[in-house]
């Protein structure tokens, strides 16, 4: 991509160009704001570094590139830390400038930043890329400061201090000192006093006067004053105040003369644009909602579906289209029609999209997952989610073999605005950026559900090569960068992991899916023991997946659930067996010694309840022995199943769920969703599935009163082409995943 570079003369600016570069990108501008006056060193600002800002303008000729520039003229308006448009804040004026850059520059694609830590600088830089359509380029985001620090001097920024605000910086010793010299210093202060060595906590700024960048010249700064903001005893604010310097030359024909002083610098206006006045025209940002979304959307009720769990505060929604013999709206038809009528659903809750948590994207041809996109951005935006855009995965299933329409789409919902989204759109060496309205991750009453995560190396956003347990472990190593902005990692706090694999994998390579992730889990843990961290006793359950095809033609992908408690507490966990305690009989089925594979529980007592129960086709034998034929020992149960045996496997799912619940004190009234994964060629019409769990459940609150339908389903019916708790035999009639959790 070409990139303009934000530049404050930082050696973090000027680091992370070099990354940008390392990673196959051009730098083709540099931007700058700047003082409205000259003689003014710092601003009270809480985005942009000024100190050493009369030096910037020699950039353009060291570098050879042409360099833009912007008085500020805003200051702090909007105090949040997710930025929204805010007239007269100092975020516009770098709107101004590189909406200015990207009319001078229409091939500019992307803006490099030198963000660290600091989550309200990338917030703001983020949000002026989205309105301009850019991408944000972080390549420093989330890395280890020390190792940055000497990574730079390594490479050969040579940056001296001009600002130091921090304990033990004293403005006349260590004002104007290169990096290189003071690296060991600032290691002791960061044991003594815990400041950040890179300076990302204000402790100090630098000025980059060379680099390997700066391929005709470098700065040479001739003079300069310090000037002392603060003479406090414990923590002295002084600052550099340039008052002369001069570039020397690296190549003899790149200047006119061996030196050049930065009076002449500033002849070479063709390279040096100042950016005046204001923007008074709107810039729409890509996907913006048209008119026609917000018109009412009549569906024809034998079409529309829906199914909803009787959680009050924590709950899903569902909705998919009946395919018809009619003329098809194709997928974005569809994804139209359902998206509406889930908004019209919250609407009705009195809720919105900023409510929802998570959003289950299903389509049938990831051919048309830009297509789908498209639409989606159209209705769930970051101006309705104030409070933080949903998580979300996406799966191709085989929709329209099963009769489902081209597009599903299953929403978590919560009735409170007590979530906590973690949302970077930078493209980092962090974790994959979400470029777009969906999160990576997304915390809500102490469950961390995370997006979908494929084996994609970070800084290029490309799957990484060496086939299935290679995209699995960068799954896995994604996911752990994810959690640990939680405070927590899926080593330890892993309730469930789903792991969608695609048909593509080669039938060799399925069994060591489960055994590298165990594997992997189990090495994270150990290395967490060894520095001391004290894990949560939790023992996640698995459910593999057998999907047609995944986003980028990835052949794995990952969604973990982790319980991350408010307390520092440990939380206790039960065993994945069977408790001895006797659950009222239900369907006329009796607690028999059922196989211990056919249920997985993870529970974490009055808080989550986590259940997959796998019905193969042994344990189908069992439960229908007096109507079962001999092929049903040669694995052809799917050719010979009858609408009776399917009615007694459904009571048989639901009587096992409701004892599980029941005996670990959860009610069918705290599930916040419930799936059932089949097979399209399991040859049993979905909608006689359908109502034989409908029916089942019925049955079930007339027995007892436990699961409380209402008028809608509380299961959604996801078809897959298989399921099963290892990816090495996904054959299972039903899998049924069930969440539950207490207010």
């Amino acid at each position: 991509m070409k990139v303009v570079a934000l530049v404050s003369g930082g050696k973090d600016s000027c680091y992370a160009m070099m990354k940008c570069i390392q990673y196959g990108h051009q730098i083709v501008a540099v931007a700058n704001l700047l003082p409205a006056d000259d003689l003014v060193d710092e601003l009270d600002s809480y985005m942009y570094q000024t100190v050493g800002h009369q030096i910037i303008v020699s950039y353009a000729e060291c570098m050879g590139v042409p360099l833009f520039r912007r008085r500020i003229q805003g200051s702090t308006r909007h105090h949040k830390l997710s930025y929204q448009r805010t007239p007269g804040d100092e975020v516009e004026d770098m709107f101004i400038l590189l909406n200015e850059v990207k009319k001078q520059i229409p091939s500019i694609t992307a803006v490099s930043s030198g963000a660290i830590a600091s989550d309200y600088q990338r917030l703001r830089v983020e949000s002026v890329c989205s309105r301009l359509g850019l991408v944000s380029l972080a390549y420093l985001w989330k890395q280890d400061q020390s190792l940055l620090l000497q990574e730079m001097i390594t490479n050969e920024i040579m940056a001296i201090t001009v600002k130091v605000a921090a304990m033990g910086l004293d403005p006349a010793k260590h004002l104007g000192k290169e990096i290189a010299f003071l690296e060991p210093y600032l290691h002791k202060l960061k044991d003594l006093y815990g400041i950040n060595v890179c300076g990302e906590g204000g402790e100090y700024e630098t000025l980059t006067l060379d680099c390997p960048l700066f391929q005709n010249a470098r700065i040479m700064l001739d003079d300069f004053q310090v000037v002392l903001h603060s003479s406090d005893s414990i923590a002295p604010v002084g600052v550099l105040h340039p008052l002369k310097f001069h570039l020397e030359s690296k190549q003899s024909n790149s200047l006119s003369g061996n030196n050049k002083t930065n009076d002449l610098c500033r002849e070479n206006i063709s390279s040096i644009f100042e950016v005046q006045g204001v923007n008074l025209e709107e810039c729409k940002a890509p996907g913006e909602p048209g008119p026609e979304v917000n018109d009412l959307i009549e569906v024809s009720s034998h079409r529309l579906h829906l199914s909803k769990t009787e959680k009050d505060t924590t709950f899903s929604i569902c909705c998919w289209l009946q395919d018809t013999s009619g003329p098809s709206t194709g997928l974005q038809g569809d994804l139209k029609l359902i998206l509406r009528q889930i908004e019209l659903q919250l609407e009705g809750c009195g809720l919105g999209w900023e409510h929802v948590l998570y959003i289950h994207l299903y389509i049938s041809d990831m051919d048309q997952f830009s297509q789908a996109n498209e639409t989606y951005v159209r209705f769930i935006t970051q101006d309705k989610c104030p409070f933080g855009v949903p998580s979300r995965s996406t799966i191709e299933l085989p929709l329209i073999q099963a009769g489902l329409g081209r597009a599903y789409i299953e929403v978590l919902v919560a009735n409170d605005q007590s979530k906590r989204v973690l949302h970077v759109q930078s493209i980092s060496c962090w974790a994959p950026s979400c470029i777009g309205p969906y999160s990576q991750a997304t915390l809500h009453k102490e469950m961390l559900h995370m997006a979908g995560q494929l084996g994609l190396d970070p800084p290029t956003m490309t799957l990484c090569d060496g086939g299935s347990t290679a995209e699995l472990q960068s799954a896995l190593q994604n996911s752990e960068a994810i959690a640990k902005c939680f405070n927590c990692s899926i080593s330890t706090s892993a309730i469930l992991f789903v792991v969608y694999c695609s048909t593509n994998i080669p039938l060799d390579e399925r069994p060591k899916i489960h055994d590298n992730l165990d594997t992997f889990a189990k090495q994270l843990k150990l290395s967490h023991l060894d520095k001391g961290t004290k894990p949560e006793v939790l023992d996640p359950i698995f459910l593999y997946i057998l999907v047609p095809d995944l986003p980028k033609r990835a052949l794995v992908e990952i969604k973990p659930i982790l319980y991350v408690p408010e307390t520092v507490e440990t939380p206790e966990e039960t065993s994945c067996q069977l408790s001895s305690i006797v659950a009222p009989s239900s369907f006329g089925f009796q607690p028999a010694d059922w196989p211990d594979s056919c249920i997985q529980k993870c529970v974490i007592p009055g808080k989550i309840c986590a259940v997959v129960l796998s019905i193969t086709s042994v344990v189908a034998m069992k439960i229908c022995s007096d109507s079962m034929n001999a092929d049903w020992s040669n694995n052809n149960h799917q050719n010979s199943l009858t609408e009776s045996q399917m009615k007694r496997i459904s009571r048989f799912c639901i009587f096992l769920l409701n004892k599980t619940i029941i005996e670990n004190d959860f009610s069918w009234k705290d599930t916040m969703s419930l799936r059932l994964y089949f097979p399209p060629n399991l040859h049993v019409p979905l909608e006689t599935l359908s109502n034989l769990f409908a029916d089942g459940f019925k049955e079930l609150d007339q027995m007892n009163g436990g699961s409380k339908v209402g008028g809608k389903p509380i299961f959604n019916l996801v078809p897959v082409l298989g399921a099963g708790i290892s990816a090495a035999c996904t054959n299972d009639i039903i899998t049924c995943e069930l969440f539950a959790g207490k207010s």
